[in-house]
């Protein structure tokens, strides 16, 4: 067991050209007063990838002065830009591009990443979360070179679920992923992508892995207020809160499923937190 536990502060879904500034501000405030071990940001860092929203982002995650890795989300890649798309994708974030899937090593933990975004999908809707067997060889590579006895929380951009047919699934090769995943016992899977929080115990043939997702710091909000998730870790039990500005407690905050998409709900049936505080509409993206 480590002799005090460590904190982590996982964030997702910031969204600059939409974040919720106020939220923004708060977080920075708490990670400054807090000084986390590792603040983990599962993706979707911009709106439509422009540069003055990288621009944004890169001040603001440079500025908070503890350790930080970021997985690249469905929203961070050029929209509008199909060349720079496929030959520079990663062109906009070179100021954070040592921050890039960069894996930290915590005492008896590590922070490993794993990519579900694609730059092009032999499907219509490229905002899902594709694993390729290249992606996941790199994982879990990283995971077989741990030293014996050290824990891996393992983060993404979309949950590894798949929902459906390969065709439609949230996530393709999901369900191969967290097998794999459960295989090696990681710790837990940090995501984001449905602005939602949840903690699901996610079934497997390999036995169940802990599914964690953070909701959004931004304007687009789908079911719950911004949030982010802090993580304590004492070598045994890890214990996740979702933090948030109303001070909900985190059993409210938390959806009991993971949703298609980020879209507010719109038919019965569809996750929604207890907190229940569903926009009338998307928000506009200017």
């Amino acid at each position: 067991m480590t002799s005090e536990p460590l904190c982590l502060f996982h964030l997702s879904d910031i969204h600059f050209g939409l974040e919720d500034r106020d939220a923004l501000e708060w977080v920075r405030g708490e990670i400054l007063a807090r000084r986390p071990q590792a603040v983990v940001i599962t993706g979707d860092h911009t709106m439509r990838a422009r540069h003055h929203e990288w621009a944004a982002a890169t001040r603001w995650i440079t500025a908070l002065e503890v350790p930080v890795t970021i997985s690249i989300g469905n929203h961070d890649m050029p929209y509008f830009n199909l060349i720079e798309r496929f030959f520079a994708p990663y062109k906009r974030f070179e100021g954070v591009k040592a921050l890039v899937e960069r894996e930290i090593d915590l005492p008896g933990l590590a922070i490993v990443p794993l990519k579900t975004v694609r730059r092009w999908q032999p499907r219509l809707n490229w905002s899902k979360g594709w694993v390729t067997q290249a992606a996941l060889g790199r994982c879990l590579a990283a995971l077989d070179a741990l030293p014996a006895g050290t824990r891996a929380l393992v983060a993404v951009h979309h949950p590894l679920r798949e929902v459906g047919t390969h065709g439609t699934a949230l996530t393709h090769g999901g369900e191969r992923a967290l097998r794999e995943l459960a295989r090696r016992g990681v710790l837990g899977v940090l995501s984001g992508h449905v602005h939602d929080p949840f903690d699901i115990a996610e079934p497997t043939a390999e036995g169940p892995v802990r599914m964690i997702g953070a909701g959004t710091l931004s304007q687009r909000i789908r079911s719950t207020p911004p949030s982010f998730n802090e993580l304590a870790w004492d070598g045994t039990h890890l214990e996740v809160t979702t933090r948030n500005l109303e001070h909900l407690p985190t059993p409210e905050m938390q959806i009991a499923d993971v949703p298609p998409d980020a879209l507010p709900p719109r038919a019965p049936g569809e996750p929604v937190a207890p907190a229940g505080r569903v926009p009338p509409v998307d928000p506009p993206v200017y």
